[in-house]
């Protein structure tokens, strides 16, 4: 359609598609100004009756002269009897990618559902119901204007619920329980819409969920969903009613009027604005912000580094607890360790305007600590000191610097971080120290790492048997010494399980005990509900980890809710920018979406600030194999390996690789490495699943597949998901009843 001219409308690009038909940019070669059409399904207006009730739907939602909603010039059809509408066209994003970046802030949602309330007062004024409000029919203009798509076309097809074939008009996550039970169709289901749209700018996640159309129908029949407030603290208590107000189950208790519903947005709106705590709109005041670099190791021991780089994390966890404050992930922040890198390159990489740096040495119990926070802009101390003492100190020395940053960045404490800033989970010191060395080699992400963490975590609990915070670390390790490592999963699951509930019994506010627990639950488990509870909690409680962010974007992944899976992926990017682990993996959302492109440059633009990240290169290598890029695959997976060190399945996937479109040689070659280290080392199934499969062995496969569900592989429920075909079965009834009893969609 690009370049072609229909009627007097020049086809320019096309802007994207959808169930309700395709539109493209166009130029009106008669008014010479550009518009959008959106050419409907055939199948919409294929007959005679369907075709006068769209022209009849058409002109009324034409007829609707509103700042609110999009303008309708006309409706035409081509020489080949297609339908099309020509409308206004604009500049900006739909309130769905807008929603993709993360939850609104408070003005932002309540002023977008002010707009759309106001154009559906307007329509229903007129007597014309939208029945398709939802974020993807919402668009915020490059002028702050909000305009309503697609007035009308719903309603075109006659139907108000749910086909023969079961599939759904509108979109069944916005759908009111009459409109999902075909009941009649009223105002009140546009103002249900609307508000489950206010739920999501507002939390960022749907109130209503299910792995299928009709999972989702039962929710919104059945079930009630979490409030707002229990996913966002700052919600006040009159928006959340309004909220659920709106979406009440029972239409007769829901706003009468979308005015109604107005009305009350416009006072709430009206109250935050004019808050006791509300500044002057003209003065803009930055939120304080700070990155914490590790401290430098100045001691004889080059060992001692663990001490400088707990210290600076110790620091990080605290600081991050603070309202008000925006700290940088430890990942990102990190780095810069041992770079000859300017202060102002910093933060502009890190977004923040202050950064604290230090030393430490240690000799035995004496410690020399120093400390400076550096401003940004000007390079200039805000603050410095040094430290001699002795290692029983360490704990106010803790304090002392955090409280020297409050104080520096103005940053205003409330309830009991008045009393504490940094929380102590044990007085041993001992203990401490162990605990430090756990989280230095942990964060070495290797398996020999994960393995000297664990020890490390179990001296400290021997020295302080109620130290929670080690039992929560302590779970991390033991999972994901399976998950990447070289444990069998039967050895590692139970005991992150135990070691997280124990760590959860100790201190229920500790969300890195409940993530652990939410991905023993996703990934040994496949308890779905307990997983999602787990992630929830977690999140509630630490809703700037970055890390439990992917964690829970992995569940979503499998649970093939891709949109939200995006959102807590993207967000865990956002809290941690400089980390391989947040980008790699929020690439790999996209991909498992099937948006190929957008994937493939989120990972080479990764790979130019980290070129040898080997999880990039192996994913990479996947995206261009499905594009039928062989070559580039190919390119690809052989450097995933090189770089890798040997991970078992980046060496499976190499060898499927090659046996589907390289050389068999090479294949052969990393079969028999794989085999040979099997039986000296635990290599998960799945690997040999994949190799068996390209070589065409499908009852291998198979025997491998059987082998990795009585083995519990973390990475069998992937092969449910996966968008690749050709690493999947052929048709065979034995793997599709083996998967079932994964219970994923």
């Amino acid at each position: 359609m690009i370049g072609k001219t229909v009627g007097h409308y020049k086809i320019l690009e096309k802007l994207g598609e959808g169930g309700m038909g395709v539109v493209y940019k166009a130029e009106d070669t008669k008014l010479k100004r550009t518009v959008a059409l959106k050419f409907l399904p055939p199948g919409l207006t294929g007959d005679a009756e369907a075709g006068s009730r769209f022209v009849r739907e058409a002109r009324a939602a034409a007829a609707l002269s509103h700042p609110n909603i999009c303008t309708i010039h006309e409706i035409d059809e081509t020489d080949e009897g297609r339908v099309f509408i020509s409308m206004s066209y604009y500049e900006g994003e739909t309130l769905k990618e807008r929603i993709e970046r993360g939850p609104l802030n408070l003005e932002e949602a309540v002023g977008v559902a002010e707009c759309v309330a106001r154009g559906l007062a307007k329509a229903h004024g007129s007597g014309v119901v939208h029945r398709d409000i939802k974020p993807a029919n919402i668009l915020l203009t490059a002028d702050g204007e909000v305009k309503i798509l697609d007035f009308g076309l719903a309603k075109l097809t006659g139907r108000t619920g749910l086909t023969k074939t079961g599939m759904t008009i509108g979109t069944v996550a916005y759908m009111s329980p009459e409109q999902t039970r075909g009941d009649e169709i009223t105002p009140k289901t546009d103002i249900w819409s609307l508000g489950v749209v206010l739920y999501e700018m507002l939390t960022g996640r749907l109130p209503f969920k299910g792995d299928y159309d009709q999972a989702v129908i039962y929710s919104i029949l059945n079930e009630r969903p979490r409030s707002t407030r229990d996913l966002r603290s700052d919600i006040p208590f009159e928006l959340d009613g309004v909220v659920a107000k709106a979406m009440a189950k029972d239409s007769s208790e829901r706003y009468e009027r979308a005015s109604d519903l107005l009305s009350d947005l416009e006072s709430i709106k009206r109250r935050i604005e004019s808050g006791p705590d509300k500044e002057d709109p003209a003065v803009v005041k930055p939120i304080p912000s700070i990155a914490v670099l590790p401290f430098v190791n100045m001691s004889p021991e080059p060992e001692n580094e663990y001490f400088g780089d707990g210290l600076a994390e110790e620091l990080i966890n605290a600081l991050t607890q603070l309202k008000g404050l925006h700290v940088a992930a430890r990942t990102s922040a990190f780095t810069f360790r041992g770079r000859e890198t300017d202060i102002r390159e910093i933060g502009r990489k890190l977004d923040v305007s202050t950064v604290l740096e230090g030393s430490v040495r240690k000799a035995g119990d004496r410690l020399r600590i120093t400390a400076q926070l550096i401003n940004i802009a000007d390079g200039y101390h805000l603050w410095s000191k040094r430290y001699d003492r002795e290692m029983d100190d360490i704990f106010a020395i803790q304090d002392e610097i955090t409280g020297a940053i409050v104080e520096q960045l103005r940053v205003e404490l409330i309830g009991q971080e008045k009393e504490t800033i940094v929380k102590r989970y044990t007085e041993d010191l001992e203990a401490y120290e162990l605990y430090l060395k756990g989280v230095y080699y942990w964060n070495k992400l290797t398996q020999d790492g994960f393995e000297r963490s664990i020890e490390c975590y179990e001296k400290a609990i021997e020295k302080d048997p109620h130290y929670a915070l080690a039992y929560a670390a302590l779970a991390d390790g033991h999972w994901l010494s399976s998950f990447w490592g070289s444990l069998p999963p039967h050895r590692t699951y139970p005991k992150a399980r135990e070691a997280a509930e124990k760590a959860i019994e100790m201190d229920d506010t500790l969300g890195q005990a409940h993530a652990s627990l939410a991905c023993v639950h996703t990934f040994y488990d496949w308890d779905w509900e307990s997983a999602e509870r787990e992630f929830e909690r977690a999140i509630q409680l630490a809703s700037d980890s970055p890390n439990t962010r992917i964690y829970y974007s992995l569940y979503l992944n499998l649970r093939r809710r891709h949109d939200e899976a995006i959102i807590e992926a993207r967000r865990g990017r956002e809290l941690d920018p400089l980390s391989g682990f947040c980008n790699t993996h929020f690439a790999h959302r996209l991909w498992q979406a099937r948006r190929l492109d957008e994937a493939i440059e989120e990972f080479k633009k990764w790979l130019l600030v980290e070129p040898n990240d080997w999880f990039a290169h192996h994913h990479l290598s996947s995206l261009y194999l499905e594009k039928s890029m062989i070559k580039e695959g190919i390119e690809e997976i052989d450097k995933s390996v090189e770089l890798s060190g040997g991970v078992p399945l980046n060496v499976a996937n190499a060898a499927m690789t090659h046996y589907r479109f390289g050389n068999r040689e090479v294949a052969d070659r990393l079969f028999a490495d794989l085999k040979q280290r099997a039986g000296n080392e635990y290599v998960q199934p799945m690997c040999f699943v994949y190799i068996h499969l390209a070589r065409g062995e499908t009852d291998r496969a198979f025997e491998w597949l059987k082998k990795a569900h009585e083995e519990r592989d973390s990475f069998l429920p992937w092969h449910r998901v996966s968008p690749m075909d050709f690493m999947k079965f052929p048709s065979d009834p034995r793997v599709d009843e083996l998967l079932d009893r994964l219970g994923l969609p």
